[in-house]
């Protein structure tokens, strides 16, 4: 097959997403006679990866980097050989967009789950009490999900908004009336601003038509907690029963992990689904702009402080706390948004020297106020 006579919309890797400016990149790479591929599978250092000829078991050997960031992973573009027993990854194509968490471990490390997405589906069950925090927690990570960020590569195929939120409420089946399930709706739609959410009944079918719209076209991955119903979802959306499907729990509504892989499929209405396993914990990586875009009410009473560099505690002229005493800033979504700012400088810390540092400044300065504070009990006392 002469590949380079192919225009980009009748490429075969077209369905996967293939286009014009990944040939322009993949260029360079077709003059040494190596094939494209996107990765739809990771395995123990080997990957499935999607050819114009087909689909090959290839060996990441060439590719291993000493930045665990920068590893092969599902939703990869690659050059691999053209053929050989076994056939190699040659080399990773630079990211538009990657969906990074921290790891479980101290080290300074984030752990890529999906790459080159342009939908990032959080998916929330209805059949359990809806966790408005972890809601605002996927949401950060999810709209840093951009190479521009820093994540990964710079590239000149980035685009500047990143990868798109959507929030799906699924096993609205089990909602028992519509007022209830609008309640539901305008709860999450108040904690993600600006985010479109949509109630699903994959059993049903209710909402699906919708979202197969939305996802027509480009790249999405599906994130949320074990029985958040993704599996379920993913087979509704790809029309046959390909992802194995558990009950959740009825003690507590929580699922077993049904899916172990993230896997790459291509959609019957366009575009392509990554599903993953169930995310136990969410880590947040280098999420600030995230974090800020989550809590755009705050950031914009932010910019009302007497200070700059207000953290929105005991400061006098603070336009966020004024809000939260006049009753006109939820308490809790101010809650939620020092922790997840907290949380995210612990990560940035690991690797930033400067951040290390007013931390430190920081440690030391409440350290001082509370000796000082205690002496002044103790003053009192006597």
């Amino acid at each position: 097959m002469n590949l380079s006579s192919l225009s980009a919309s009748s490429h075969p890797l077209t369905p996967y997403g293939w286009d014009e400016a990944w040939e322009s990149e993949f260029a360079p790479y077709a003059e040494k006679g190596l094939l494209p591929g996107r990765v739809v599978r990771v395995d123990r250092g080997q990957c499935d990866v999607v050819t114009p000829v087909g689909t090959v078991r290839a060996d990441t050997e060439f590719v291993v980097p000493r930045d665990p960031m920068k590893v092969v992973c599902t939703g990869d573009w690659v050059a691999v050989d053209p053929d050989g027993e076994p056939q190699y990854v040659r080399t990773l194509l630079p990211r538009r967009t990657a969906f990074v968490r921290s790891t479980s471990s101290k080290r300074s490390e984030g752990q890529v789950l999906a790459t080159n997405i342009d939908h990032v589906v959080i998916c929330v069950s209805l059949a359990v009490e809806l966790d408005l925090g972890r809601i605002e927690r996927f949401l950060a990570l999810a709209m840093s999900c951009s190479s521009g960020e820093a994540l990964l590569h710079t590239s000149p195929l980035s685009r500047e908004s990143g990868a798109q939120s959507i929030v799906v409420l699924t096993k609205a089946d089990l909602v028992p009336d519509a007022t209830t399930l609008d309640h539901l709706v305008q709860d999450v739609a108040a904690t993600a601003p600006g985010v479109q959410v949509l109630p699903v009944s994959s059993r049903h079918g209710e909402g699906l038509d919708v979202l197969v719209a939305t996802l027509s076209g480009g790249t999405a991955v599906l994130l949320g907690q074990s029985g958040a119903g993704k599996s379920t979802l993913a087979n509704a959306l790809l029309g046959e029963d390909v992802m194995t499907v558990q009950a959740a729990r009825e003690v507590d509504g929580k699922g077993r992990h049904t899916t172990t892989t993230r896997n790459l499929l291509t959609l019957p209405g366009g575009g392509v689904l990554i599903d993953t396993p169930g995310l136990r914990g969410v880590g947040l990586w280098d999420a600030e702009t995230g974090v800020g875009q989550v809590f755009s009410e705050i950031e914009e009473l932010a910019a009302r402080c007497r200070f700059h560099d207000c953290a929105h505690l005991a400061e006098p002229g603070c336009a966020v706390r004024a809000a939260a005493d006049a009753g006109e800033l939820s308490v809790r979504r101010l809650e939620s948004y020092r922790k997840l700012l907290r949380e995210n400088r612990r990560i940035v810390a690991k690797t930033d020297a400067r951040v290390r540092a007013e931390l430190r400044r920081e440690w030391k300065r409440k350290g001082a106020a509370g000796r000082e504070a205690m002496e002044a009990k103790r003053g009192r006392k006597r």
